[in-house]
């Protein structure tokens, strides 16, 4: 037997979870009839909500061993959500998906004819369009793919997506790259690895709304910029160079203007120009070295990337405890 994890990372996602099990489920008996060596477990990850997700879990864990679950101390991030849950897989293969249902249960056995053979160590879906987003969100999503590509070794396909069926190979390459400062999209690129995509339209959410807001989108694309390239300090050396030819042209026209032409040259006007100019890179090459340095200082205190609360299995044995020791607390 084959036993394959489906990792969840959730952050209130109360209404949509009893849809998404009804889902998986459906999708995954079918396949346990098709593939008869395949056997399941649904690793859900809380990453601080604030709604009853949490109660949602226990209520799936009573009623399907299968499910599992890991809920934080805290909302970490969907970063650290996802590094819980390809840690604490315990499969041969795993996947990756988020419950809103924008990633369709429905792609998971095609994904496994490609992996199962060995031909693929990944099959993942890719967006052919952005149906459902705002024009404006969409074109700085492609941009940041141009850019990227550009400006890194590493290629990250535009439109491609967290939502994997990865082997159990490809997971521990995943998982040896333990950074605090975490850009899976640039990481599934950076293993490497066979990897088959497969392109679907988007798929707006079945219920509620998305928690990632156009600025947090921004700060997680120069997350992904500052770990998979050093382009923006080479920028910020160029950008030096620049502004000294720039000054030292400006120093001989003003010599020629004055001993040649005998023009008069405004002292204050220039003066404050140049300081404006200069003040101006200087803070902003200062900002990209503070960024860097940001990162490289968070990665040395060496935090853990998640703190666990309650797992399925404390649940199990409190609930447990609590049978033999009814009057307890």
């Amino acid at each position: 037997m084959k036993l394959v994890s489906v990792v969840v990372p959730c952050y209130n996602e109360e209404e949509v979870l009893p849809v998404f099990y009804k889902e998986i489920t459906k999708v995954t008996d079918q396949m346990s009839k098709d593939y008869p060596e395949l056997e399941f477990e649904y690793l859900f990850i809380n990453d601080g909500s604030k709604d009853k997700t949490l109660q949602v879990f226990r209520q799936l864990a009573d009623k399907d061993k299968r499910v599992r679950y890991i809920s934080f101390s805290r909302n970490f991030g969907k970063e650290s959500g996802m590094y819980a849950g390809l840690k604490n897989a315990k499969g041969d293969y795993v996947v990756v998906m988020d419950a809103d249902l924008q990633h369709p249960p429905k792609f998971l056995p095609e994904m496994y004819s490609y992996v199962k053979d060995g031909e693929y160590d990944c099959a993942t879906t890719r967006r052919v369009n952005r149906k459902g987003e705002s024009k404006i969100r969409s074109w700085f999503a492609m941009k940041f793919y141009k850019i990227m590509n550009k400006i890194s070794d590493t290629e990250i396909v535009d439109g491609a997506q967290d939502f994997r069926f990865m082997t159990r190979q490809m997971v521990d390459s995943i998982l040896e790259m333990s950074e605090y400062n975490r850009f899976s999209k640039g990481i599934f690129s950076w293993v490497g690895f066979n990897v088959k995509y497969l392109p679907y339209e988007n798929v707006e959410r079945e219920i509620g709304t998305t928690s990632w807001s156009f600025w947090g989108l921004f700060k997680y694309s120069l997350e992904g910029i500052m770990a998979f390239s050093t382009a923006p300090l080479a920028i910020s050396s160029l950008l030096g160079i620049l502004s000294c030819i720039i000054s030292f042209i400006l120093i001989i026209i003003t010599v020629i203007k004055t001993l040649v032409f005998g023009e008069d040259v405004d002292g204050y006007p220039t003066t404050i120009c140049v300081i404006f100019m200069l003040s101006g890179l200087q803070l902003f090459c200062t900002g990209i070295l503070g960024q860097y340095l940001s990162k490289t200082y968070l990665e040395t205190k060496h935090r853990p990337i998640y703190i666990a609360k309650e797992t399925d299995e404390m649940y199990r044995n409190r609930k447990q405890k609590n049978k033999k020791n009814p009057t307890e607390k």
